[in-house]
């Protein structure tokens, strides 16, 4: 009784060794039989289908199968077309062309039946794919990246179902679109960046956003100017020092309402511009307009104003008169 419960003697390390290389090797290897290799150098030919010996040359298996992705690339009638075997990458927002492939017949002219097949394909996601490549050349040429893209495909998509912007101007759908997925991500984008960048009216866009609003109860924050501050800063290359005194600005105007009513553009510039004069980091006001899309009068005007209002910054900047002014 008492040997059963006394712990069982632990082998040695020369016990334990032993017993190991007693256990047999019931790995299956595939080894050269000429050779008789234990760690057999094989080569699989997928161009012959072979499985062959890379020390002797002998031929162990015929027929073998290539898992591998087909990258392969052939072309029967099209010149200088690279015609994939693999195609594009599927899209969720389209229901069915995105999944079909299209063979082409042996004999005959093959981009006669190409044609007629095509001609099947859904009708809806043939036009959505095009809308799509429209939009994602669309946020491509503003820096927006694919977060945005989609999102604004969604909207887009949702939108072209339901026929909610029916008889309105594509570009102006799309530049919609593109802004409420700004909003909803949180990426600073002004009306007028959208406006300069598809040449669409503000209030074109305007209603439009206005009815995906309303319709899809998207929750969107108001765009401050401080949103804006950080990539205008980027752009102009400004020190730390100047974006964080502009960015101070920015919070103390509008929490004592300092420039109520101002567009946000106009008054991102402005405070970077007053910032810049203060910390002696001189930048052009007509760079600040460029970057900004506000006319460099506006930019001036309203620093002009937070300049009379210098009072209200009195605990941010020590002495701003002298600063401003030296």
């Amino acid at each position: 009784m008492l040997k059963t419960l006394l712990p069982k003697k632990r082998p040695s390390v020369e016990e334990d060794t032993a017993s190991k290389t007693l256990l047999p090797d019931l790995n299956i290897r595939l080894i050269c039989p000429d050779c008789k290799n234990n760690q057999p150098n094989l080569i699989e030919e997928y161009v012959s289908g072979d499985l062959v010996c890379g020390d002797c040359g002998l031929v162990l298996g015929d027929r073998i199968i290539d898992t591998r992705a087909e990258w392969r690339t052939f072309s029967n009638e099209e010149l200088n077309i690279d015609s994939s075997r693999v195609g594009a990458a599927t899209d969720p927002l389209l229901e069915d062309s995105a999944l079909e492939t299209i063979v082409s017949s042996k004999t005959g002219n093959t981009s006669l039946s190409m044609t007629h097949v095509q001609a099947t394909i859904n009708k809806v996601d043939r036009l959505l794919k095009k809308d799509f490549t429209e939009i994602d050349e669309m946020c491509h040429s503003m820096d927006l990246n694919k977060e945005i893209s989609d999102t604004t495909k969604q909207l887009y998509k949702r939108s072209f179902e339901e026929k909610l912007l029916r008889g309105r101007s594509k570009i102006a759908i799309f530049a919609a679109c593109i802004y409420s997925a700004c909003r909803i991500k949180k990426v600073a984008r002004s009306f007028k960046e959208i406006c300069d960048s598809t040449q669409v009216s503000k209030r074109d866009i305007a209603k439009c956003f206005k009815i995906l609003i309303e319709t899809f109860e998207l929750n969107v924050d108001q765009m401050t100017s401080e949103d804006l501050m950080i990539r205008f800063s980027y752009k102009l290359n400004l020190p730390k020092e100047s974006q964080n005194l502009a960015i101070k600005l920015s919070k103390r105007t509008e929490e004592f309402g300092l420039l109520s009513g101002r567009n946000q553009n106009t008054i991102a510039a402005a405070c970077i511009y007053l910032a810049t004069k203060i910390t002696h980091h001189n930048i052009a006001v007509d760079d600040v307009s460029k970057v900004s899309g506000t006319a460099a009068r506006s930019v001036k005007s309203v620093y002009n104003l937070l300049y009379s209002k210098r009072e209200n910054f009195k605990d941010l900047v020590d002495n701003i008169e002298e600063a401003v002014l030296s």
